[in-house]
């Protein structure tokens, strides 16, 4: 009787490894390189906010500490915070009614430029007319000219119609150098949007106002909410066109804060809560719309 002897099975061999295995500080540097970004960026943001942080404790603290210590004696003393330099910020009329002047200013400046350079954005990147393409070039010359150079004929303009020195010369003369950068961000960006989208849609009957409004502003509406943040920081934080063009009785918060800082160089009771009223305002708008922000920038970026 024969047996037959089994043969052992065989197993296949490991497949060989495809990259080199990394060394061992290359993995830990792998491990770290993203806790590290995330610190510095947090260290980065600490640093930007640094100054805001600084005037909102000087804004909470009586003038003789503030003559005496620097802001970062709050964190041992927090009794020194208290509310006394915004109750008086309340009883100057100059600085509320510079706050009222500057938002009077603003927000019409903000929406007309929005609204008309959307309507131009959409016309030159969808309609035909005479002359389109040049056009759209002398739009784009205008994004070159300077502020400074409108300044002295736009002041004798101004003085000829009766607009000098009034909020709407201020609102005009904002609104006209706004738009050559509003027409061409959003003629780009809605030049972008699928022709065939709109093709769809004027087949079911859409006329162009129904077609700008239900098609192309929403799908444009992260571009809108960039042009609109960069507007209103331009138009609130401005000092020159103030200056110059703005009612002199009623002046915008830039330059009333300056008024105060040459008349009255000691009053940090007045001047912090100001500027931290005057800074905090556009931050907030920021972080409001802060997502709709990023959104316009890297659809940009992706077209």
């Amino acid at each position: 009787m024969t047996t037959t002897a089994s043969t052992p099975a065989t197993t296949p061999a490991d497949p060989p490894p495809t990259g080199r295995k990394r060394s061992l500080p290359a993995r830990i540097a792998a491990r770290a390189s993203g806790g590290a970004v995330s610190v510095f960026l947090v260290l980065v943001a600490l640093f930007w906010l640094l100054p805001t942080i600084g005037l909102l404790f000087s804004s909470l603290r009586s003038p003789t500490d503030i003559a005496e210590t620097g802001w970062w004696k709050v964190f041992t003393a927090p009794s020194e915070l208290t509310l006394d330099n915004y109750a008086n910020l309340l009883d100057n009329s100059t600085i509320v009614d510079s706050l009222l002047s500057t938002v009077m200013i603003t927000v019409p400046s903000t929406v007309l430029v929005v609204v008309i350079g959307s309507l131009a954005g959409y016309a030159f990147a969808w309609m035909d007319f005479p002359g389109r393409d040049w056009w759209f070039l002398v739009v784009v010359g205008l994004l070159v000219v300077p502020v400074q150079v409108a300044l002295v004929p736009v002041s004798e303009l101004f003085g000829k119609i009766g607009i000098f020195e009034t909020t709407a010369g201020v609102v005009l003369f904002h609104v006209a150098f706004g738009l050559p950068f509003a027409i061409f961000l959003l003629r780009n960006f809605f030049a972008e949007i699928p022709k065939e989208l709109l093709e769809a849609a004027r087949l079911d009957g859409a006329g162009e106002i129904r077609l700008f409004t239900r098609v192309v502003m929403p799908l444009g509406g992260p571009a809108i909410a960039s042009l609109g943040i960069f507007q209103f920081l331009w138009v609130w934080n401005d000092m020159l066109v103030a200056l110059i063009f703005a009612d002199s009785a009623n002046p915008p918060i830039t330059v009333a804060l300056q008024r105060q800082v040459r008349q009255f160089g000691n009053n940090i009771d007045i001047l912090a809560p100001g500027a931290f009223i005057s800074m905090i305002i556009p931050l907030i708008v920021f972080f409001a719309f802060q997502r709709q922000f990023v959104n316009g920038v890297m659809a940009g970026a992706v077209k």
